[in-house]
């Protein structure tokens, strides 16, 4: 079993998107690093607008991660699909945390908003890129719906802040009264994505009878 165990893992290593993870994860970092080279004193609505695009830009880093050239070879094996997507997740997971504290540790401090309502976002606009290319693993036949779920990420970041309820609170700055009620809306939203994310995991039932028919 350790054998099968460490020969997935590697498998699963080497059909990661590293090249698309590490050029977002080395863009990401210039920004957060932008104020301190250049000797800019950003306010608190700059650094909070700062790390809002550096998380972005992880999360659309992460739209790729489901990507699989070799998806319609790994059907047919004994590993389930949900197995294959969280080993992936799993071995990112690490690294976008410690990539993600240096972002922090670069932005100003007297001017960076609370670093666990931060962060909360960040992990809403991560899952938000699973969950899509989760749901366009189990909807599509596609191989690499990376660019189609990133341009789809792109486009809600941009309509949201204009779209949503005004009431929501979304996106507001820390020393708003609404910012805490904001955030537990973050949270709330959390759950959903990742409930969401979870429930396209699994292969549909019809997809693997027609497999196993044919």
């Amino acid at each position: 079993m350790r054998g099968v165990t460490a020969d997935l893992v590697g498998a699963v290593w080497r059909t990661l998107p590293w090249r698309v993870l590490a050029a977002a994860g080395a863009l990401g970092l210039l920004i957060a690093a932008a104020p301190v080279v250049t000797g800019a004193e950003p306010g608190p609505w700059e650094t909070l607008v700062l790390l809002r695009g550096v998380a972005l830009t992880g999360a659309l880093a992460l739209a790729f991660l489901l990507d699989d050239p070799a998806r319609h070879l790994t059907a047919p094996v004994p590993t389930r699909r949900p197995v294959r997507q969280a080993l992936r997740v799993a071995l990112v997971a690490p690294l976008a945390a410690l990539w993600w504290t240096a972002v922090l540790l670069l932005t100003p401090s007297e001017s960076r908003p609370p670093a666990g309502d931060i962060t909360l976002e960040a992990a809403v606009a991560a899952l938000l890129a699973l969950a899509g290319a989760a749901a366009a693993v189990r909807l599509t036949d596609e191989a690499r719906p990376g660019p189609l779920v990133a341009a789809a990420l792109l486009l809600a970041a941009v309509l949201a802040p204009l779209s949503l309820p005004e009431g929501w609170a979304l996106f507001v700055t820390p020393d708003d009264p609404r910012w805490a009620a904001g955030h537990d809306r973050w949270a709330v939203l959390l759950a959903a994505v990742a409930a969401a994310g979870a429930w396209c995991g699994p292969e549909p039932l019809g997809r693997r009878r027609v497999r196993r028919a044919v």
